[in-house]
């Protein structure tokens, strides 16, 4: 009997994402779960296009993460209308950076909009996939970090980027405490790389840069294979780099 794995992705519609989707979805036996805030035709069309392995399909559904309630009913909708029992990989990627400026003058609702997305959304993705990666295959829950999460690499990055990097840090965080308080789940926080993303260009943008240092490309491939080859015993509650071997600083 054939064994699928089920992965869920988290702000597939673009960068990031939709690279981590175009790379499962390729992949034989495979259902891949993509969710975006927004489900447009023209997005639908464009993710059914991109090619997939054998017996492996995509479904798309709507989640904001910016919602306290849209990763409860994603599941809820998995379950009784996808006959979803398991998930084996669930990738919180989807978060937002959207202001730059120095904490003096930083507004408060940057700093909430930023943890409510970066941070809170994650933290409720987890519970509401917790129980089905029980059921999973050596099942891994992935955030999507940053370098910019990481305090002790503050004098290394020039970046005004107080609501940003605190929601990064406290992300990092949560997903280390995920990782402690669940034996038989790898759990850990990845920076991907600073990433020519709409995300990433526009934060290199923010710090005096054309652009950002690193190709989609790569850091797709980076990431992909610390998922492959991630352990709980030397993989889980680490900050880890998706360019090389290095683990981050907290």
């Amino acid at each position: 009997m054939v064994t699928t794995t089920n992965v869920f992705i988290t702000g597939c519609n673009r960068g990031i994402g939709k690279g981590l989707l175009t790379v499962y979805l390729s992949r034989p036996n495979h259902v891949v779960v993509g969710t975006a805030r927004d489900i447009s035709p023209s997005l639908s069309a464009n993710l059914d296009a991109i090619p997939s392995g054998e017996n492996s399909r995509l479904i798309l559904l709507k989640l904001d993460s910016a919602s306290t309630t849209d990763a409860s009913d994603v599941v809820n909708t998995l379950k009784s209308a996808h006959e979803i029992s398991h998930l084996d990989i669930v990738i919180a990627n989807a978060g937002i950076s959207s202001y730059f400026g120095p904490a003096r003058v930083t507004p408060p609702e940057e700093m909430l909009s930023h943890y409510t997305v970066n941070t809170l959304g994650p933290l409720l993705l987890f519970q509401a996939t917790a129980p089905l990666l029980d059921l999973g295959s050596s099942p891994k829950f992935v955030a999507i970090s940053s370098g910019a999460g990481s305090i002790s690499g503050m004098d290394n990055l020039k970046v005004e980027n107080t609501a940003y990097g605190a929601s990064k840090c406290a992300l990092n965080f949560v997903t280390r405490k995920i990782h402690m308080e669940n034996s038989s789940l790898i759990a850990f926080p990845i920076n991907p790389g600073w990433l020519r993303t709409d995300l990433g260009n526009h934060a290199a943008t923010g710090a005096g840069m054309e652009q950002a240092p690193v190709s989609v490309e790569d850091g797709i491939r980076g990431v992909v294979d610390k998922i492959d080859n991630a352990t709980r015993e030397f993989t889980s509650g680490k900050f880890l780099s998706g360019q090389d071997d290095t683990t981050l600083s907290w």
